[in-house]
């Protein structure tokens, strides 16, 4: 396990397998990533840890067999420079759906209602109390979301919002959807831009999704409307968000993923209009061991010489 999981999920991976747990929270390095091609049957990886093409090019004839990715996301490994050199990959669809779509409620929630600025507000010890005109935001109910992105997750989000909200839903997603609530597909990305109060990002990361919101998409957008990423941080550009934020071309956005994070720049940290999470989607405990413990089940299932229930 290349950072430590929880304790239910290192005491079942023990029951099967000689486990050695990396001690640190940090990504590994270029070198770690090669010992563990050499030394290990089995790696865990996580969120980070860029198993690149040069890294399994760097180890021609690896030990490891299979990387049992700890998440959804993969988009860290690069599948193909892995198959190539005959490892299995997989990770842990379904057990993350849920705890993505409350977080994605949550910034919605906090962004809308300018809930970060009142919390900062308070605890500066400036707050004199309440009045009519006070931290005025936006109201969510019967207002409408577009969703970029309607898989497992965006159709979560979406049902939230339509049936806990009253919100209207539109969507547009690369793929013809059958969906088994009232939700209109738009045909484009600056279309559903344009249309709606707030823009959810729930597409996959990759070659595919990078900068899929950027200065035209913002542009698009209304100005009272808000943008939330809880997919992965470089779907979103960066510099023309922080533009947008900075010039209130948009109401607000909400975030809880960054382009090159950890780092979060300071022309972002110091703007008021955005809420900022550090990548919390999945993080609930029950939520974290249910993820670990499909990765053992995917570790088990190809050493008894069976195909993983979620290889990708």
């Amino acid at each position: 396990m290349t950072r430590p999981l929880p304790e239910s999920v290192q005491a079942a991976a023990r029951k099967r397998f000689d486990l050695t747990v990396r001690p640190s929270t940090r990504p590994m390095t270029g070198e770690e990533m090669r010992a563990a091609l050499r030394d290990f049957d089995g790696i865990v990886p996580t969120l980070g840890d860029l198993y690149a093409a040069e890294v399994f090019a760097d180890v021609p004839a690896p030990r490891a067999r299979i990387l049992a990715n700890f998440g959804v996301g993969y988009n860290h490994i690069d599948v193909a420079a892995a198959k190539a050199a005959g490892l299995v990959v997989s990770n842990t669809p379904g057990a993350v759906t849920d705890a993505t779509a409350d977080t994605a409620m949550t910034l919605m929630l906090m962004s809308a209602r300018r809930a970060g600025e009142g919390e900062r507000l308070v605890r500066s010890g400036q707050w004199e109390g309440w009045h009519p005109t006070q931290l005025l935001g936006m109201h969510l109910g019967g207002k409408t979301v577009g969703i970029v992105g309607m898989g497992r997750i965006g159709q979560a989000i979406a049902r939230r919002c339509l049936h806990g909200f009253g919100m209207n839903v539109v969507y547009h997603s690369r793929s013809p959807k059958t969906l088994d609530f009232a939700a209109r597909a738009m045909p484009g990305l600056l279309e559903l831009a344009a249309a709606v109060d707030v823009l959810v990002v729930a597409v996959p990361g990759g070659d595919e999704t990078h900068h899929l919101i950027n200065a035209d998409v913002l542009a698009a957008m209304q100005p009272h409307a808000h943008l939330i990423n809880i997919a992965r941080g470089n779907v979103v550009e960066e510099a023309a968000l922080i533009h947008a934020l900075h010039s209130h071309q948009i109401g607000g956005a909400g975030l809880d993923v960054y382009e090159f994070e950890p780092l979060v720049p300071e022309a972002l940290r110091a703007l008021e209009n955005v809420v900022l999470l550090p990548h919390i989607g999945t993080a609930a405990l029950e939520v974290r061991e249910d993820m670990g413990l499909m990765s053992v089940n995917n570790l088990r299932a190809f050493f008894d010489g069976e195909q993983p229930p979620n290889a990708v």
